[in-house]
């Protein structure tokens, strides 16, 4: 078993977990009691539906490649949810020094739980390639 990528999968799972349910008390229903137009309104929250399931999926992607029998195939695989996972934080990251007086790092700490996944997943990856390329010709 990868552990780093094992450790990155279970942190993603808690990730979406904390998106659904919090996300969905704090996120979610203010925006429908918004008074936004209904398209934006409706867009935002498809899109808030659109993150729960790439992060619950990309955890079950990161759990299937812990394990030793799918380190080659699911490598690449790896290497872009580690990506996207990072750019996730650091997307939140740019947005809250966007206004930095503020405090937002603070307020909108999101990046705190998508960075470690992501930099487990690229240091879980790096042991599957190298443990992989050993058996390759």
């Amino acid at each position: 078993m990868n552990r780093p990528l094992f450790c990155s999968a279970l942190l993603a799972a808690f990730t979406a977990i904390v998106h659904i349910l919090a996300g969905g008390a704090d996120v979610a229903s203010p925006l429908l009691a918004s008074s936004l137009p209904v398209a934006p309104k409706l867009t935002l929250y498809a899109v808030w539906h659109l993150v729960s399931a790439t992060l619950a999926l990309t955890s079950v992607a990161l759990l299937v490649a812990a394990f030793p029998r799918h380190a080659i195939a699911s490598r690449y695989l790896v290497l872009f949810l580690s990506v996207l996972w990072l750019g996730f934080g650091g997307i939140f990251i740019a947005v809250a020094l966007m206004r930095p007086e503020e405090g937002l790092l603070l307020e909108l700490p999101q990046w705190a739980l998508l960075l470690p996944v992501g930099l487990l997943g690229l240091w879980g990856g790096m042991r599957s390639g190298a443990s992989g390329q050993r058996g390759m010709p």
